[in-house]
């Protein structure tokens, strides 16, 4: 394994020293000849369709959007945008920016979103032109392995390197912490243990936290609305996202309404017996979830759980008790179980969102439903998370989507309360180098009395 992995990385290098000195426009010309051998309809239907037979995860319909949707969102934000030579220029302050590449970037990418991750990671990656290795999850090997060709294919098209684009044909843990220790950066979207493995690899990483989204719907909110756009998040691709609600905390004055509309789109409220009997299924051992229950459709696991529920069910409901390990329809569950909270004042709904983040989550996102800007801002204030998502639905905000300003990316950084060294959304820019150039101006002094008065003025000199 050592030595092939050495191979893949002498022929990356190789590759991107070729593109190195490329002008704009012919990276341009790369991304827009890779996008569309991604994006191109029958291509991604394979790609979808190859991922739901190989993952046994997720909804074909909606791993086909979510991989052209983000792929096409992804090249919206490249167009246009300078990585080559000059990208910046400040008179004023005498400062020019060069763009340089980070060299051969070793890419991790997920088993729930194996396809979509590697393009919108694979074009940011080759905007910068660098060189990337994809070290797909050993369940979605074949899945990055189709998609890689597309682009490998659409790179001879415009006379770039094939080898800017390769992946690991056959992953193991070990093979890729070598690898690791091989690239010049890293960036690891997944689970934890391959995010903390990333970081402890001695190489530069961009990692990710673990999701646990909270939403939150006050009394002033539409309860249909706010109940649509749950739904459609707890659902989509069976909540394989990261950024799919795990829990919702509702305003008593609108508890009932919130919850007949909850129903009204396919949830099903289980009772307290159905929901030991639920939690018994999916942490059969108390603690890890059941291999089974992620990405799945809720009858699935409803019937796994020994439940009978209306067979138009969607995702199931369970009324939240307690935050933390005692409870762990409190934590993550990658699948459509939704943990509902009722509280009184808003201080109480925001403690909801501090305290179950903490417990899992942390840094990563939440969601408000009102019509109150005093309280988004408020929210925006004291919630330790890196994101959140005003009146919409998180699987789709959170990583980019055409009715917000978010860049699009399915890696999503969550800042040092989750571990990472970035809080935003991985991007192209995190795969450049910058040279800063500085040319003498006129000096600009300190002013004493300006930085000093106010404190002089109360304290004294």
């Amino acid at each position: 394994m050592s030595d092939y992995l050495q191979d893949m990385v002498t022929r990356a290098r190789a590759a991107q020293a070729a593109v190195e000195d490329w002008t704009q426009e012919q990276v341009d010309e790369m991304i827009a000849a890779v996008g569309w051998a991604v994006y191109r309809r029958e291509h991604a239907e394979a790609c979808a369709r190859l991922a739901v037979e190989e993952t046994a995860m997720g909804i074909y319909e909606h791993k086909l959007l979510k991989h052209q949707k983000k792929t096409l969102g992804t090249l919206r934000d490249l167009h246009g945008v300078r990585s080559v030579g000059i990208i910046e220029e400040d008179e004023v302050r005498g400062l020019i920016k060069f763009a340089k590449p980070v060299g051969v970037v070793g890419a991790l990418t997920p088993v729930t979103n194996c396809s979509s991750t590697i393009c919108c990671n694979g074009l940011s990656i080759l905007k910068g032109r660098n060189a990337v290795i994809f070290a797909p999850h050993p369940s979605a090997k074949r899945t990055a392995e189709l998609t890689c060709g597309y682009m490998r294919a659409a790179l001879r098209t415009v006379g770039a390197p094939e080898a800017l684009v390769q992946n690991v044909a056959e992953p193991t843990i070990e093979g890729t912490k070598a690898l690791m220790q091989l690239v010049d950066v890293v960036v690891a979207t997944g689970g934890a243990a391959m995010v903390k493995s990333a970081y402890s690899s001695g190489t530069p990483s961009f990692g990710v936290g673990a999701g646990n989204s909270v939403g939150i719907v006050d009394e002033t909110a539409d309860p249909a609305d706010a109940a649509r756009k749950i739904a459609a998040s707890k659902t989509f691709d069976n909540a394989t996202s990261c950024s799919s609600e795990n829990s919702v905390v509702v305003h008593e004055a609108i508890f009932g309404r919130m919850m007949e509309s909850l129903a009204a789109e396919g949830g099903y409220l289980c009772s307290k017996k159905e929901k030991e009997k639920l939690q018994r299924f999916m942490w059969p051992d108390g603690v890890h979830l059941n291999r089974h229950v992620p990405g799945q459709p809720a009858t699935t696991i409803a019937a796994g759980a020994g439940l009978t529920v209306p067979q138009r069910t969607t995702f199931l409901m369970v009324m939240g008790e307690t935050i933390g390990a005692a409870d762990p329809f409190s934590g993550e569950k990658l699948s459509p179980v939704l943990t509902v909270w009722m509280y009184q004042e808003f201080a109480k709904a925001i403690e909801y969102v501090q305290r179950l983040t903490a417990y899992s989550g942390r840094g990563h996102s939440c969601s408000i439903h009102t019509t109150r800007d005093d309280r988004i801002r408020e929210l925006g204030r004291k919630a330790r998370v890196s994101r959140i998502m005003v009146r919409q639905s998180q699987c789709y905000g959170n990583s980019g989507d055409y009715i917000n300003g978010m860049p699009f990316s399915l890696t999503l950084g969550c800042g040092t309360w989750g571990g990472n060294t970035a809080s935003e959304n991985i991007t192209w820019k995190h795969f450049i180098n910058t040279t800063w150039v500085a040319k003498p101006i006129e000096p600009v002094l300190p002013d004493e009395e300006v930085i000093f008065g106010d404190h002089w003025r109360k304290h004294g000199k």
